[in-house]
């Protein structure tokens, strides 16, 4: 199993981001996805799911309204939109393939206020 996330880096307050995690290894059409992230000094922490097809997707509530989880299973990718972005959003984001339990390598976003 392969977890690629991609798109991270500085952004301003206010800015945006899209993430990607490409995956392969494994059948990704029959997995929820999440997407975690990780700031420095805090435990990690669950950002968003998306299930198998992408018809039920779950945030944190920091994040709701603001980010946006979706896949597209034809190129095994799943993706994090994230608008309006905040300081406190600054942390790496993994990608996480939920049952079968494998990371990405994370990919750092940082929003200068």
């Amino acid at each position: 199993v392969q977890l690629v996330e991609s798109g991270g880096g500085l952004v301003q307050f206010g800015g945006s981001l899209r993430l990607s995690c490409a995956a392969s290894g494994f059948t990704f059409s029959r997995y929820a996805m999440s997407w975690y992230r990780q700031a420095p000094g805090k435990g990690r922490e669950l950002v968003a799911t998306i299930t198998s097809t992408g018809g039920v997707t779950n945030y944190a509530d920091s994040v709701k309204g603001r980010f946006t989880i979706f896949r597209d299973n034809a190129k095994n990718t799943v993706y994090l939109q994230m608008n309006s972005l905040k300081p406190e959003d600054t942390a790496v984001y993994y990608c996480y393939v939920v049952l079968l339990g494998y990371w990405g390598q994370g990919t750092q976003v940082t929003v200068s206020s």
